[in-house]
């Protein structure tokens, strides 16, 4: 259903994104991604590398890592994708939030709600 591309929003050495391999329907699950959480107090480690910018708020008290193809989802403020954590089974779960097709690239908003235009993290550095 999803593969691992190269993609044309960013031209760095690491410009990988989720690709549709086939027609994926509105609401359909995408993907299931377990997660490595870790204490928010331990993230000032984390943040001195890069892996900072891939992690995800886990709850009030956890930050955490996204197994699987969860960390390499790129970032849209029009995404066609969408994610709920999923406490109970430790995932990240990924579903259509529109149509996507063969080919398409799979985008999530990174500020965690489809609509929530707040300039991301990275770009205030």
């Amino acid at each position: 259903m999803i593969e691992i591309r190269t993609s044309s929003l960013t031209d760095d050495d690491f410009n990988r994104g989720v690709f549709a391999t086939r027609n994926i329907e509105k609401w359909e699950l995408i993907h299931e991604a377990p997660v490595i959480p870790y204490p928010n107090n331990e993230h000032k480690f984390i943040e001195q590398t890069r892996l900072a910018d891939y992690a995800f708020e886990y709850g009030e008290n956890h930050t955490a890592f996204l197994l699987g193809f969860g960390m390499m989802f790129n970032h849209s403020y029009t995404p066609n994708a969408n994610y709920k954590i999923n406490f109970d089974k430790d995932t990240f779960d990924f579903y259509a939030y529109k149509d996507i097709k063969a080919g398409e690239e799979v985008l999530i908003n990174y500020n965690g709600f489809v609509d929530n235009e707040d300039p991301l993290w990275f770009n205030e550095k």
